[in-house]
């Protein structure tokens, strides 16, 4: 089995005939650049490749339709739909310009705004970087135009300076309707963000910032890269731990010692490390263990279908089981509640007790989740089955820390995933629309983004690139009102944002 100690899982396995998905594009390109016949029969096949949000294919697929088919002796026609501008992911293509230049690809340009208020795709044309200038659209049933005339919006920039944000405040001064969910957004960097305002941060903490589980890591990669993993197979964690320190000192010890900040939550749960010392070494290295197996985003709203490879750990797919139980019984969704429960109804009486195990379940926000799921078991309402017992058993360490936390938090997580807050992560929302959009420019530590670098036009250019790219796109998501929020700009910054919003929308908190 692969070793799943690192920050990915490790899919390849060619000897069994196993690829990942990113190795099936590999493959394909491969197999397009080899072989003239699958060309051939490709062009025979599809006399048009019509490609949407071409920014966010992979490169290897456009090499593929752009590179290799035309060498093809087959006619055929590839057109390509997007906007370089709203390429925010990692690893996609972003951009076709290159193929333009060369004449491969002839560009017609998308000037007309249907969605956006005046002042909001203004605002929008100062952020692009591709020489587009957008105008209103001529068509007077465009979503932006009211009465024949294009809807002048709102724009707002607030900003403050001091010791811990002010983003209450904002809220308070916007007056929105926070609980219209489907209108109203507020977009954050990260889910890390969003956990202690949603509600969920104990569980973010245990998926994303175990510092156990991060000294275990830097452990592996000393084994790894001295090629003695495999040694220590039968060895606790704790044995290894006094092998591999065994002599040590200065920046050798250093390499395999907990660093400031593995030892600042070591001190605060040092119940976590001791219990860690007692695990075989073999399965605690390949429990794996990653904050998107917590909130790998599922759907916006509940008219969305569940998005497919959810890379949800087996524990919180049981928990979200059961509160998908609950959720479906309280709104009246009783086929739907049949189909997913274990539960049987046979008689009156049935109806009466599911009644009151809701009801039950309901009331127990303030309980440990174990109790929850006992209490679901026993009733038929959601049966552990055997993922529940698998996961229990290869990520006991992780069972043991989740398991206690207070069925609130998994509500609430669950309430958030399901598209029932009004949070949402800036990269979630694209190619979707809101009345509302309130915008956090807080990295939150992330160095792939620093907002200072996107209002003073200066800063590592790739940084900067990446993050203009995502205030544009969490910018254009605004139908009706646009508000953004900068806690400690630099003064380059807020002068630059003067020049955007104006300086009657700049308001300070």
């Amino acid at each position: 089995m692969a070793d799943f100690c690192t920050a990915a899982l490790k899919y390849k396995r060619l000897g069994h005939g196993i690829v990942s998905h990113d190795e099936v594009i590999v493959l394909a390109k491969g197999m397009f650049e080899t072989y003239p016949k699958i060309r051939d029969i490709i062009r025979d096949r599809f006399r048009y490749i019509l490609v949407d949000e071409y920014q966010d294919t992979a490169p290897e697929v456009v090499k593929i339709l752009l590179d290799f088919l035309p060498l093809s002796s087959r006619q055929g026609v590839c057109g390509f739909f997007g906007d370089a501008m709203q390429s925010i992911y990692d690893g996609t293509i972003g951009s076709i310009q290159h193929y333009v230049a060369l004449g491969r690809v002839c560009e017609v340009k998308k000037e007309q705004n249907r969605r956006n208020p005046r002042l909001v795709f203004e605002l929008a044309n100062e952020l692009r970087t591709d020489g587009i200038v957008q105008q209103p659209s001529k068509d007077m049933t465009a979503p932006n135009m009211a009465n024949g005339v294009v809807k002048e919006g709102t724009i707002q920039f607030y900003h403050s300076s001091g010791e811990g944000n002010r983003l209450d405040e904002v809220r308070k001064q916007l007056a929105w309707d926070f609980s219209d969910v489907l209108e109203t957004k507020e977009l954050n960097l990260t889910h890390n963000l969003i956990a202690p305002q949603a509600g969920f941060d104990d569980l973010m903490a245990i998926y994303d910032k175990d510092g156990v589980l991060d000294f275990r890591r830097r452990i592996v990669k000393v084994l790894e890269k001295q090629g003695d993993l495999e040694k220590y197979d039968e060895f606790t964690f704790g044995e290894v731990l006094v092998a591999v320190q065994a002599g040590k000192k200065g920046s050798e010890l250093n390499a395999v010692s907990p660093t400031n900040s593995m030892k600042t939550f070591i001190a605060a749960h040092p119940d976590l490390l001791a219990d860690a010392e007692k695990r075989n070494f073999k399965a605690f290295r390949q429990m794996f263990v990653d904050k998107d197996q917590l909130v790998d985003d599922k759907k916006q709203n509940e008219e969305e279908v569940a998005r497919k490879g959810s890379k949800r750990c087996e524990f919180i797919k049981h928990v979200f089981k059961i509160q998908s139980v609950v959720h479906l019984y309280q709104t009246g969704r009783y086929n739907d509640f049949l189909r997913l429960t274990e539960f049987r109804i046979g008689r009156a009486a049935d109806k009466v007790r599911v009644l009151e195990y809701v009801k039950k379940i309901s009331a127990m926000s303030d309980r440990p989740i174990s109790e929850v799921i006992d209490y679901a078991h026993e009733t038929g309402l959601c049966v552990r089955d055997d993922n529940f017992f698998a996961f229990k058993d290869r990520k006991s360490y992780l069972y043991d820390r989740v398991k206690k936390v207070n069925y609130r938090s998994f509500q609430n997580l669950y309430e958030y995933l399901e598209g029932r807050t009004t949070y949402s992560t800036q990269h979630k929302i694209k190619g979707r629309e809101f009345d509302r959009v309130l915008v956090v420019l807080d990295a939150g530590g992330w160095n792939n983004y620093n907002f200072n670098y996107l209002l003073e036009g200066a800063g590592n250019p790739s940084v900067l690139e990446r993050t203009q790219k995502l205030f544009y796109v969490c910018c254009t998501r605004a139908k009706e009102h646009l508000a953004v929020y900068f806690h400690n700009p630099s003064k380059e910054a807020l002068k630059q944002a003067t020049a955007w919003f104006g300086a009657e929308h700049i308001i300070e908190v």
